[in-house]
Order: C-alpha cells, then sequence, then structure tokens
C-alpha cells in the first residue's frame, strides 16, 4: 500500500456527495501501519492512555486528524486517547466519531498557554465540569480577535473560584521548569493537578525525567507519562515540519529551532513508552483516563420555548399557527390528502419533540415579512405540508407529491433541515433579530471549517520549501478548474518541472497529504443555533472576523452528529433583485404585485424562455442552460421543475438528459414496466430526475422510507465509499420479485449511481423555479424595471452590469426594447432609476416603458455617502456650475475625478475633457476674495469615440455608445 494509501484510504479526488466522516474512519481502518503488528495487545506491554494529543484542529500545529489519530491508537493499543487541542473543541465531535469507529475510549480536554507562559491541558472529569471547560475556552476566544486567545491567571481563577472544578489539570513544565507555576496550577486545582512528565528522546532526557520527578515530589504533584503528540505516526513529520513553516511564514531551511529536533511526537507503541517511561508512570495515565467518565455523546441540549404563550404547550401552539396557516393557504377548503399529511407531520414532530424548532423558523419568516423583507424556504423542507402551511416556503403541496421522509425520518434521528432564504441586502436585519431574540449568550453562528485545496495547498507547501515565486504560481495552476483532464503527473512535466527531482516530490507528497487538512474556521453562511441555556455551556463561543458576530466551534456536520438544530438564514441575491423590482413596478408603474399575486403560467414569459432571452433572470441564465432551453421548450411550471434540475452533474452522468428530451419529442418512447412505476415516473417521462422519485421506487419495490431514505445518503456518497452494493443486491432481489425486468432493474440503477454527482432533490427545484418563473415573468412584463432592480441589487448573478444593460437595449422579439440614460449629476441617484413611460392600466393599455438613468453606484470610487450629498444639495437647488456643486455636496479630490472620468459632468461643464481640467483645479470653497480675477475657461476638444468608450468601461463598466468592434470594422 502506497504511502498516500496509509495515511488516507480515501479517494479524494472523485467528485460526489458528502460522505459520512465515520466510513472515513472505516477506511482508514483498512490501511496500513508501518511499524506494529494488528495483534497489538501483546503480553508484557505497559498499559497506557495518551493524555495530551493535538489533532489538525490546532490548526498548522498538528499534523493528523482525529480519525487517523485513534486508528493509530486502536493499532497500539492505548486505553483511552484525549483530543487537546489549544483553546478550542473544534476537533472533538470528530474525535468521538473516531472513537465510535475504532472502540478507543475519547477524553475530551484542551491545551492552554497563558499570557505568563505557563502551559497546562485541561481534562474532563465529568458532565459538572464539561461547561467549566467550555467556558473557559470562550473567555479566552471572546478576548481575542479571530483565531487568537488570551488567557491569564485571573481568568483561570475566576472560572473555578466559586465551583468545585470538575476537571483535571496536566501541567506542562518547559525546558527550564519553574515551580511557581506548577504551585500555583495546585493552587487552582488542589489534588487534581498532575505534572505531565514528557520525554522524546533527546540527550538530557534521564537528567529531564530526574528533575521533574523531584519536582512533582516537592510539589505533592502525581507525575504522570504524556506524549506532547502532533501526529500521529512518525513519517507524518514531514508534514508537521512544513506545517510549522507555514505558521511563522518561515521557509524550511530557516525554521531552526521553531522545528521539532525528532519525529518523537507521534503516537508510539507501548513497547517504545515502555524503554523510555518508568512503569509508575505509565501506569498512572491509565489511572488518570479511568477517573475521566465524562462521555459528550451524552450532551443535553434544550431547544429556546419561550416563544410559546401562557396556556399552550409546544405542540399545541404549533398546531394552532398550522390550522391558521391551512385557512389562509387554502380558503376554499383544505384537500383531505393535504390535511391527512399535515396530520402525519405534526405527529411525527411531535414525536421527535421538533415543535420548538419550526416555532423558531416560523417567527424568523414572521419577522421578516413584518419588514417586507422577502424570504423563502428552499431545499428538502419544501417538502413538507406544515412548512407551506406556516408560510415557510412556497411550493403548494397540493400540486406537488410529498415525500415527508426526504426531510424528516424517525429512523434517522437528524436534526430536520430548513434553510430559508432572505433578500441578500437586508438578510443582517434578520440575523440582529435573532441576536436580539435571543440573546448572545444563546444564539452563535455555526462555523464553518476552511480546508485546503489543491492549488492553496500547493502554494503554501511550495513556499515553505523555498521555491521562488513564479515556479510556485506554475506549480499552483497545476491545480487549477479547467484541467482536471490531464493527468497531474502530465500536468506538472509540461509546466516544465522533473517529477525526478526529491524536492518537487516531497512538495507534492506534502500538498496530498494537506489536502482536505482544516485551515482555519470561518463562519457558516447562515446557520444559528441557538440553545435554551447559554451556548458557550454546550460548545466554546468565538469572535467571527464580522464585527457583531459570534460563532461556535462546531461546523454543520458536528451539529448533526450531537443533534443540535440549526436555523439556516441564507442570503439570495435574487431576492433582493425582486423586490426592487417590484417596488419600482409598485411605485413607477402602478401595479401593486407581490412574489405570491404574479400571475400564473402566463404564455408570453413561456415563449420568452423557450427562446433562451434569459440574461439576468434566476437559475437558468448560464450558457448550459440557455442551451437546453430550445430544446426541452418549456411551456408550464413542471418544465420550469425540471429545467432548473436537469442541468446538473448528476442527470448528466446519469444518462438521463438525452433520454428524456428524446421522450418529450416523441411520446412513442416511453414506456411502463408497471402502473406503480408509472404513478411514479410519469411526471418525468419514465426517467428518474430526482432523489425523491429513487426513493419512492425503492420503496414501491419493497423499502420503507427510512431505508428509502438511507440508500439517498449512500447515492450521495457511493463514490467515496458508500456501501451502494448491498443496496443494488436487495433492489434487485425485490424488484424480480414484482416481476421487473433485469434491464429495467440495471437501466434505474445505473441512473441511481448518476445521483453520485451533484444533483437537486425535487422539492429544492421547485422551491427554485418559482422565483425562475417570477423573474422571468418580470424581465418579461416590465423589462425597465426589472433590470434597473437588477442593476441595484448588484453584486449578483452571472452577468455583469454591462451586459445587463445592453440585453435590455437590445430587446428581443418577446420584450420591449428600454432606453438607458447615462450617468449624471444634474439627474442621477445613488442607485439606477427609472423615469418617464406611461403606467399599465390594463391589459389593453399596458402603458409605455419608462427609461433607466443610471445611478452613481456606477460610478467606480465613488461612495455612497458622496453620491446622497449630492442628491441632498441638488434637492435644495439646482446646481449652478462646477464649483457649487463641490462646495454644496463637499467634494474631495477622489469624488471630483471620479466624476469627471466618468462622464457625470456633462451637464455642467461639457465633455470629460473639460471635466478633468476643471475637476483638476477646483477648490471646495469659493475665494476669499469675491469679484477677483479668474482664468479665462480653456476649450477642450471632446475625446475621441475609442477614448471615450475605454474611458466608459474604466470608470462605470459599461458603455452607451457603440460597440468598441464598430470602430475596428465600421
Amino acid at each position: 500500500m502506497s504511502w498516500d494509501d496509509a495515511i488516507d484510504g480515501v479517494d479524494r479526488d472523485t467528485p460526489g456527495g458528502r460522505m459520512p466522516r465515520a466510513w472515513n474512519v472505516a477506511a482508514r481502518l483498512r490501511a496500513a501501519n508501518d511499524d506494529i503488528s494488528h495483534a497489538h495487545v501483546a503480553d508484557g506491554l505497559p498499559a497506557y492512555a495518551e493524555l495530551h494529543c493535538l489533532s489538525d484542529f490546532s490548526f498548522l500545529r498538528g499534523a493528523s486528524s482525529a480519525e487517523q489519530l485513534f486508528v493509530r491508537a486502536q493499532h497500539c493499543g492505548y486505553s483511552a486517547l484525549a483530543i487537546t487541542d489549544e483553546c478550542s473543541l473544534a476537533g472533538i465531535v470528530r474525535g468521538l466519531e473516531a472513537s465510535r469507529a475504532t472502540g478507543v475510549r475519547l477524553i475530551v480536554g484542551s491545551e492552554f498557554a497563558l499570557v505568563d507562559g505557563t502551559r497546562f491541558v485541561l481534562l474532563v472529569e465529568n458532565a459538572h465540569g464539561y461547561p467549566q471547560l467550555c467556558g473557559l475556552i470562550t473567555t479566552a476566544r471572546r478576548a481575542a480577535s479571530k483565531g487568537a486567545y488570551r488567557l491569564g491567571r485571573a481568568e483561570v481563577q475566576a472560572q473555578f473560584r466559586d465551583v468545585a472544578p470538575g476537571v483535571f489539570a496536566l501541567w506542562l513544565p518547559g525546558a527550564q521548569p519553574q515551580a511557581e507555576q506548577g504551585a500555583w496550577l495546585q493552587q487552582v486545582f488542589g489534588e487534581r493537578a498532575f505534572l505531565a512528565v514528557e520525554l522524546h528522546r533527546e540527550q538530557d532526557d534521564v537528567a529531564r525525567l530526574q528533575v521533574l520527578q523531584a519536582l512533582a515530589q516537592q510539589l505533592g504533584m502525581t507525575a504522570l507519562a504524556s506524549g506532547d503528540v502532533h501526529m500521529a505516526q512518525r513519517r507524518e513529520r514531514i508534514v508537521q515540519d512544513t506545517l510549522t513553516a507555514i505558521r511563522h511564514t518561515l521557509p524550511l531551511a530557516e525554521c531552526g529551532a521553531h522545528l521539532f529536533r525528532n519525529g518523537e511526537r507521534h503516537l508510539r507503541t507501548r513497547r517504545a513508552l515502555g524503554n523510555i517511561y518508568p512503569d509508575g508512570l505509565l501506569q498512572a495515565t491509565v489511572e488518570l483516563a479511568q477517573r475521566c467518565t465524562f462521555d459528550i455523546s451524552k450532551l443535553q441540549y434544550t431547544y429556546p420555548r419561550e416563544l410559546v404563550p401562557q396556556g399552550h404547550t409546544p405542540a399545541s401552539y404549533l398546531r394552532q399557527l398550522t390550522e391558521a396557516g391551512m385557512r389562509e393557504r387554502w380558503p376554499d377548503g383544505v384537500p383531505k390528502k393535504i390535511r391527512d399529511d399535515i396530520e402525519n407531520e405534526l405527529a411525527l414532530i411531535a414525536e421527535l419533540e421538533y415543535e420548538a424548532f419550526f416555532l423558531t423558523v416560523q417567527d424568523v419568516v414572521r419577522f421578516a415579512r413584518s419588514k417586507d423583507i422577502l424570504c423563502q424556504g428552499r431545499g428538502s423542507s419544501a417538502n413538507s405540508a406544515v412548512c407551506y402551511a406556516l408560510s415557510i416556503t412556497s411550493v403548494d403541496p397540493s400540486k406537488t407529491r410529498l415525500l415527508i421522509s426526504r426531510f424528516l425520518s424517525k429512523a434517522r434521528n437528524e436534526p430536520p433541515d430548513i434553510d430559508v432564504d432572505f433578500e441578500h441586502e437586508r438578510r443582517e436585519e434578520v440575523l440582529q433579530y435573532v441576536y436580539a431574540k435571543y440573546g448572545r449568550e444563546r444564539a452563535a453562528l455555526a462555523a464553518t471549517v476552511i480546508c485546503y485545496r489543491g492549488k492553496s495547498a500547493v502554494r503554501d507547501v511550495a513556499k515553505a520549501f523555498g521555491l521562488p515565486p513564479d515556479q510556485i504560481a506554475l506549480l499552483a495552476n497545476c491545480y487549477g478548474w479547467g484541467n482536471g483532464e490531464t493527468p497531474m503527473e502530465q500536468r506538472i512535466e509540461e509546466a516544465g518541472f522533473d517529477l525526478a527531482n526529491p524536492l518537487i516530490n516531497k512538495i507534492l507528497l506534502v500538498t496530498d497529504h494537506l489536502r482536505d487538512h482544516p485551515r482555519h474556521l470561518s463562519q457558516h453562511v447562515g446557520g444559528f443555533v441557538i440553545s435554551d441555556e447559554p451556548l458557550s455551556l454546550l460548545v466554546p463561543v468565538e469572535n467571527a472576523a464580522m464585527a457583531d458576530r459570534t460563532i461556535i466551534q462546531w461546523d454543520k456536520d458536528d451539529l448533526e452528529t450531537m443533534k443540535l438544530l440549526k436555523v439556516d438564514c441564507l442570503a439570495l441575491g435574487m431576492l433582493t433583485c425582486i423586490r426592487k423590482t417590484l417596488d419600482l413596478v409598485r411605485g413607477h408603474r402602478h401595479r401593486d404585485y407581490t412574489l405570491a399575486t404574479l400571475p400564473d403560467e402566463d404564455a408570453a414569459t413561456y415563449k420568452m424562455i423557450q427562446r433562451a432571452d434569459t440574461v439576468g433572470v434566476f437559475q437558468i441564465e448560464s450558457r448550459a442552460q440557455m442551451a437546453m432551453l430550445p430544446r426541452l421548450k418549456p411551456a408550464e411550471f413542471y418544465d420550469l421543475v425540471i429545467e432548473v434540475a436537469i442541468v446538473r452533474p448528476g442527470p448528466i452522468q446519469g444518462d438521463m438528459v438525452h433520454p428524456y428530451l428524446q421522450r418529450r419529442k416523441d411520446k412513442s418512447l416511453i414506456n411502463y414496466p408497471s402502473e406503480g412505476v408509472e404513478q411514479i415516473l410519469g411526471p418525468t417521462l419514465g426517467i428518474p430526475l430526482f432523489q425523491e422519485q429513487v426513493m419512492e421506487l425503492v420503496i414501491h419495490a419493497g423499502y420503507d422510507p427510512d431505508e428509502a431514505d438511507k440508500l439517498r445518503r449512500s447515492m450521495a456518497a457511493w463514490r467515496r465509499g458508500g456501501d451502494m452494493e448491498s443496496h443494488r443486491l436487495r433492489i434487485r432481489a425485490l424488484m424480480e420479485g414484482k416481476g421487473y425486468a433485469s434491464s429495467f432493474i440495471d437501466q434505474i440503477f445505473e441512473q441511481i449511481k448518476g445521483f453520485g454527482s451533484y444533483g437537486f432533490p425535487q422539492s429544492h427545484a421547485a422551491s427554485f423555479a418559482k422565483l425562475v418563473y417570477a423573474s422571468c415573468w418580470l424581465k418579461r412584463h416590465e423589462p425597465a424595471a426589472f433590470a434597473c432592480g437588477l442593476l441595484n441589487a448588484q453584486p449578483m448573478g452571472f452577468y455583469s452590469a454591462s451586459q445587463i444593460v445592453q440585453d435590455a437595449r437590445r430587446g428581443s422579439p418577446e420584450r420591449e426594447r428600454v432606453e438607458v440614460l447615462p450617468v449624471d449629476v444634474l439627474h442621477s441617484d445613488w442607485d439606477n432609476t427609472l423615469v418617464g413611460g406611461r403606467p399599465w392600466r390594463s391589459a389593453a393599455d399596458p402603458g409605455e416603458q419608462p427609461a433607466i438613468r443610471l445611478g452613481m453606484r456606477q460610478v467606480a470610487g465613488l461612495s455612497q455617502v458622496v453620491a446622497q450629498r449630492i442628491v441632498a444639495a441638488r434637492t435644495q437647488r439646482a446646481f449652478a456650475d462646477i464649483g457649487d456643486l463641490c462646495l454644496r455636496a463637499a467634494l474631495d479630490e477622489k469624488a471630483r475625478l471620479a466624476l469627471a472620468e466618468a462622464g457625470a459632468l456633462h451637464g455642467l461643464v461639457g465633455n470629460r475633457n473639460a471635466a478633468r481640467w476643471v475637476m483638476a483645479g477646483v477648490e471646495a470653497r469659493r475665494p476669499l476674495l469675491p469679484g477677483s480675477p479668474e482664468e479665462r475657461p480653456v476649450a477642450f476638444e471632446a475625446p475621441r469615440a475609442g477614448e471615450e468608450i475605454l474611458a466608459d468601461y474604466r470608470s462605470v463598466g459599461l458603455s452607451l455608445r457603440q460597440h468598441p468592434m464598430a470602430l475596428l470594422r465600421p
């Protein structure tokens, strides 16, 4: 087995869905270990528990993952393994998963370095000590900027002053042990303070052992062995050294004393430990490990309940809100099937005790709508009739086939995933509402673990190995996205590197190891974790990079494992665009629409879509989608659902696209082997385009809903080790038992495997299709307002402001052209605005489309504050001249030159050249002596056409003049 296989055991290069982390561990259990046999419990070897071990979540210090560490500990026959990342519990859930997979007991702990140099490890003894550790980490992290911590003796003493410590402390003496540090630690923790003896086969080991044993006796502390582990195996030293160089931003050749002297900081065999430490020090580790009885999997989490009014239980209040929503959603009566679905959902929600979670999401959505912030739920939650009744989602379940097990499953026993999109410019209001509602002690964002990718890893590694910047850039380009077809070795050789060069080989080896290696924590895009008690009792909280943001140290996968609920408040630019467009339509065209009241199934809108006239709309604006639209020819809403989902790697790799398109053209190709299959695959002409259809097929074959959901999860991970083969055998047996042909079963299973690549569930595609239709309707019927709203919502989407403007001016056979006027300080606001036109009166009298006046937001280098000063001054009275503008709007030199470059002064001074001259010499205030002689105005020729176009693109990002090619080909 190769070095890579031994340390990894996972194919990281194949694209596919997320793989449960426990499968990583199982793969590594099969990996080779270089220096010990699998018969690890040999007679005569001392028992040992490692109590000081850093994982890769001690960023740029630990070289090995928790999975690798626990696999190694299992092979070595350790009694227990403590994960003690520095001032962090970010990797502890991964430690829990690895512990479960290997059977090696996990001890929860953390390493600290105080501002005075004192270093120690805290190990959790019991459930009383865990919140103490979380609180101390939170205190240290909140006292410093993102990624750092600050902790002094006073904070440690304050944390444990009035409580009996539920932790043990291991003092880590320095090279020159200071007895005062150990005495202080003993003063705080009493008999729970231990002295860690860490020996790494250095020349002074014998003397150091004697000194530390004497010091322990002097202080009355128990001494025990410890490893200061930074890697699972010795051969990973090259990785650990490289991380050290990266951390210190030094080449390896200059790291010197920053590097460890040898590779002994790995998980050593018990035979090796027995040759280094006295038996008593090894036995002490086992005895202390036995006293650490805390099991983090038993952590208790309670969701907030303050949203439940007096006289209600969470279940009764959720039912009340749901029934009120049902009456609003279905004023003519709730269909019986929907009522039954809602009853079943409410019963399942009550059984799983998730009522408070649904109430929280409903409350957040209610707040957003009360502030006129557009929002919409998506993802698997669109399978929920309760979510629709609560106005969380917008896909009518009476018009779709619901599969609640895709969203909520008793067997899966995982928190439901409700993603709600909000306008990207106003989402911060929603986040601050959550903080205000629950307090910063009880609400924080989940973390996201930022990991090395190939390109970022090779840059850091090559720099650490001393490669020159130009060679680093060349090597990094070999890891780019666009060259996946060419083997890596070939790419590197074509870039001019010699694969036989030992230096290049080392760089590539370490780079490969660092791929997917954690680099730092960042904040989740919008996943809030809310608790009934302070979050710092459950998980440490630290500062995010953004002001007024705090994050917990666990990511979304950790939250799933620990059964903590997360409310996803996400940002979507198209919602901002639609809201701004609707405001413009309401204010300028007198058409009062909402997202829910736009006319359904408009033929003119679908005709525009079929022509791929979709620049700027939601989801179907890419070149790939545009190429598909004339072939698929969407003519109704469900066609849009399919269009959103079909241009994805899953359907493409599962060979579903062409068969589906052929069946749309030729209905004779459609063939269903049974009535049951027709009910499931009928909407997609016999092709399973959605995950829900696959689940329904296997349920039809004999799976129960929870088993079908397990298949879905295996589909998402089969390329990386998911257990699809067992499903293949069972599905074949069940379907053959129902009389299905072998060829049909094989075809279905190959299509199922296609979902190993990225694909949309139907519920998600339906949610997005609502926004696709809304944006297309607005583009077709209100092209000026839509283009204006799209410009005002930038940055977002696929196209630049220039492309959006040119598309609006060009028009099409299906929609009117829009006149666009340039930026002008005499007329422009900050935002782009509508001017002129005639309001819509009726379908027979649609009025006239207004023009768009470009706003000052388009001017490069001009701030919104300056633009608002210009508008405020202009509102008082018109500007008399340039001097008046500069004086009353208090324009500094940067603003003056930005306006001149943008051609925004045309109404005051004429052409660009004249504006540049005047603005370069103008003063922001008038002369002290009125009436003093002034220079005679200088006449400037207008710039040439090509110069104007270049200046437009340079300063505004677009041009309203002729196309540049017209100058070359008149």
